[in-house]
């Protein structure tokens, strides 16, 4: 189907040409209950829209493409364990992870469940072996750090849940997070780390991924240097894959083995056994609130109806802001020191995931689908691009993140950084008339030349798009709750586009090309020939300078 020819889509570019004439001000000016109509609110969560650039007729014409592109139905689909991962042949169950009832899911004959509830509790006896002191490393003494090699979802969302739960976290334990190649990432902690009591957690599906495999294989080179025997590996070393014999062969045993399935994606894996860091920093039970939260934002997903379902609502407003408004790209911007790697993590969910022009049925898009997302911490933010955000002239919808109350609370600082939060989303929806410019510039004394000198740079057009997500408090249930809302919106936004959100073929070409170069790299002269004259300058430049 090409859903731009469709009556919906052509309803709403009709609303694009009518709204573009009013602006926010207006919309609230024109509707004194905008705030009841355009929020919704699910056990704490508040997720405000009311300062979009849309109104209900807009709204009710975003629902009718959201029914037209089946999104319930595929909804349904994904729940019922079906293999709507067409390129791949596989179904999408990481709902499954967080599913705490003892029944079957997806059904009764497909029942994952016990594969689920046996990882579970392996995960558990290692949580509770570690955290009370009795796993004991080569020489006898009790873990004090962990460090998790992974990259990717194996990396991205372990990170973020740890750090954005570090109030809850072991005081006795310490976590480090090693994606990336460059051993500038790995030397610098192993030289201030003890092999003695530092267990590594190496989180790779296929237990192949090049940046995985070589900093694990570091890692267990430094442990070797001290121990001396290869039985340490098993005192220091757990694996989470799909792919058991190569963790053998690493020499991880079956006991420090932890499975995860084809029917989870990387980026999705959080919720698995990837999370095990996360569950030894804030106990078993703390993780198990983490995916209660998820599954409470998965019920509600399945069973709210289209006009008030959170997912489907912010995909919506992300599809109208993208494909009607014309912004190109999305800002996130949490407001908790703790929650500061949520632009990355959602870089991932969202442009790995619909970061494509291609649809399920292998034709091109006739619309442009994900937009390039990015983000910082709020505060810093303001100090840095939010001059662009109120005055560059760039349509740039915003997500502005926080928690009430703060996980580490000092007198005298949660209010301000809430005033904060609030007043640049006020400011960048209303921005500052010429006439409300003029007024203050007369107040404060200025000459008639002095305000007409200065008058153009104090005017703010506003009329900037954004969804302010209020949780009471940042903790593990609100924190499941707020990954699932963007995990249903990606998929919701891939099922309008015609996207399969599940795949990510363009991850592998350059895995392909740089398993090509490495061999010229290392000085093999007879792919010099086969290589494009930059690649082949830039590599002559890494012989005559680099140490490989």
């Amino acid at each position: 189907m090409n859903i731009t020819h469709t009556p919906e889509w052509q309803a709403l570019l009709a609303h694009q040409q009518r709204l573009e004439q009013q602006h926010l001000r207006e919309l609230f000016a024109a509707d004194s209950d905008r705030f009841a109509h355009f929020s919704v609110e699910l056990d704490g969560l508040l997720v405000d829209y009311s300062k979009q650039r849309i109104d209900q007729p807009t709204l009710d014409s975003l629902m009718s493409l959201a029914r037209l592109s089946k999104v319930e139905g595929w909804r349904d689909r994904m729940f019922a364990g079906e293999k709507i991962n067409i390129s791949e042949d596989r179904a999408v169950l990481h709902t499954a992870l967080r599913h705490t009832d003892f029944t079957p899911f997806p059904n009764e004959a497909e029942d994952v469940m016990p594969k689920v509830r046996a990882v579970r509790k392996q995960m558990r006896d290692i949580v509770e072996r570690v955290r009370s002191g009795l796993w004991r490393g080569f020489k006898g003494d009790a873990i004090q750090t962990i460090v998790n090699i992974g990259i990717g979802g194996s990396d991205l969302g372990p990170k973020l849940a740890t750090r954005a739960l570090s109030a809850y976290q072991h005081p006795g334990l310490d976590f480090y997070y090693v994606s990336n190649l460059d051993s500038a990432h790995l030397a610098p902690l192993l030289e201030k780390l003890d092999p003695r009591t530092t267990l590594f957690i190496v989180a790779s599906k296929t237990f192949t991924t090049q940046e995985t495999s070589i900093n694990a294989q570091t890692a267990r080179t430094w442990l070797m240097a001290a121990a001396m025997e290869e039985w340490a590996v098993s005192k220091h070393f757990i694996a989470v894959t799909s792919s058991p014999g190569k963790a053998h062969e690493f020499g991880i045993p079956d006991a420090n083995i932890l499975e995860i399935w084809d029917w989870v994606g990387g980026r999705y894996s959080l919720w698995s056994a990837v999370g095990l860091s996360v569950a030894l920093a804030i106990g078993m039970n703390g993780f198990e609130r983490l995916l209660a939260g998820a599954e409470t934002m998965d019920k509600h997903f399945c069973n709210a109806p289209l006009e008030k379902n959170l997912p489907v609502l912010l995909a919506l407003i992300s599809i109208w802001n993208t494909n009607f408004l014309g912004a190109e790209t999305t800002a996130i911007l949490p407001y908790n020191e703790s929650i500061r790697h949520l632009p990355a993590f959602l870089q991932q969910l969202e442009m790995e995931s619909n970061g494509k022009a291609v649809g399920r049925d292998g034709e091109a898009l006739t619309c442009r689908a994900n937009p390039i997302v990015w983000g910082e911490i709020g505060v810093n933010g303001q100090h840095a691009f939010f001059q662009l955000l109120h005055q560059g002239g760039w349509l740039i919808p915003c997500d502005f993140v926080v928690a009430a109350s703060s996980d580490y609370p000092l007198p005298g600082h949660q209010a301000p950084l809430l005033a904060n939060c609030l007043a640049q989303s006020a400011a960048l929806a209303f921005g500052k008339t010429e006439a409300q410019a003029r007024e203050e510039l007369s107040q404060a004394g200025l000459s008639d030349a002095n305000i007409a000198r200065l008058l153009p740079h104090k005017v703010f057009a506003g009329n900037q798009p954004s969804t302010t997500i209020l949780m009471p408090s940042l903790d593990p249930f609100q924190l499941g709750m707020l990954l699932a809302l963007y995990e249903h919106k990606v998929f919701v936004q891939g099922v309008i586009w015609g996207i399969n959100s599940f795949d990510q073929w363009g991850v592998e070409l350059g895995k392909q090309l740089a398993n090509r170069l490495l061999p010229a790299i290392l000085g093999n002269q007879d792919y010099d020939s086969h290589l494009d004259t930059s690649t082949s300058g830039l590599i002559a430049y890494f012989r005559r300078h680099g140490h490989v």
